[in-house]
């Protein structure tokens, strides 16, 4: 059943909508909430919504309970392939919970965070920007830690980022359901503009695994155990990669792939002279989750982030049994 949650005017006669489909099975009373299109230039919450809405159609005997789908939380800014909401100047994911007697786009954020209050999960699906690709990953405030973690393990996310909480915004969707009682949880993968088919089937599966160990998804034959294991980053283990020089950054390597201390990770090179300007090398031992998409870079560009296994470079035997599987995780 497709419902409108927000419905105002535009101006020149025209209608701005944000709507979801609410799906509803067996006699459950569990409801989890699956939300994206927050940013209009990340587009692989798309794909999820459309998988998991096909799939519970084909297979509506399975489902014990509510699962509610919203595509598009800033549609205007995804018509427009724009991150903010357009004419607004304003980044949607820092101005909730929002004000029911606010601005347009505060209203829109308040009467959200209304419409998800209660759930018993809420997930907030984003892709990085153009420049980055991420592998699946989710980020917890280190609040919301012994909540959130069981869960994104549960979801077979190849990382799990814990933050400070100084260094996570109020005003976002996640921040403000979570300090009110609602659990959101924010999954991060692919790159901005773009939509990597194997990571978004890969995080259908793992919502479907989740709702199995809800007892919200009751399929005739129980869903096999996921083939990977999260890594659990608290503290200070992620290596920041930056340019030392202006160029164009090339790389062999994809994200979600092990990495040697030593290893190159890419080269900065001069396409006028042909020659290479900078060779990147990985610090440590470790998981490489972040790398660059976009090639062109500035001094200070950001081209990888690295989880360091271990000080000195030497990972410990059970962290290696926690690193997920170069088969699972080497994306095209």
């Amino acid at each position: 059943m497709i419902k409108t949650i927000v419905s105002t005017e535009l101006p020149i006669g025209e209608q701005f909508f944000i709507r979801k489909n609410v799906l509803k099975g067996g006699c459950g009373k569990k409801r989890l909430c699956i939300v994206t299109g927050t940013h209009g230039d990340e587009l692989e919450g798309q794909m999820v919504c459309y998988e998991m809405g096909r799939i519970i159609r084909q297979q509506a005997d399975a489902l014990n309970g509510t699962v509610e789908i919203y595509p598009a939380l800033n549609p205007l800014g995804i018509d427009t392939i724009q991150r903010g909401i357009p004419n607004f100047d304003l980044d949607m994911n820092r101005i909730f919970p929002g004000d029911k007697d606010g601005t347009m786009a505060e209203q829109t954020a308040y009467t959200i965070v209304e419409d998800l209050r209660g759930a018993d999960l809420v997930i907030d699906v984003h892709s990085s920007n153009l420049y980055l690709r991420e592998t699946p990953q989710a980020r917890i405030n280190v609040n919301d830690e012994e909540r959130l973690v069981p869960l994104a393990k549960a979801l077979g996310l190849d990382f799990v980022w814990i933050h400070d909480a100084a260094t996570v915004l109020e005003a976002t969707l996640a921040h403000s359901l979570n300090s009110t009682g609602t659990p959101c949880l924010v999954v991060e993968l692919g790159v901005g503009e773009r939509i990597n088919h194997k990571m978004c089937r890969r995080l259908v599966a793992g919502i479907f695994q989740l709702m199995q160990q809800m007892d919200l998804w009751r399929p005739a034959k129980p869903l096999p155990p996921l083939n990977t294991k999260s890594i659990v980053c608290k503290g200070n283990r992620v290596e920041f990669l930056n340019a030392e020089a202006s160029g164009v950054f090339l790389t062999e390597l994809k994200c979600g792939v092990e990495v040697k201390k030593g290893q190159t990770v890419g080269e900065i090179v001069d396409p006028l002279e042909g020659k290479m300007l900078s060779r990147v090398l990985s610090p440590c031992d470790g998981f490489l989750f972040t790398i660059r998409a976009y090639p062109i870079v500035y001094e200070g560009s950001l081209m990888a982030r690295i989880y360091r296994h271990e000080a000195d470079g030497n990972a410990s035997d059970d962290q290696l049994d926690e690193q997920p599987k170069e088969t699972d995780t080497n994306y095209a």
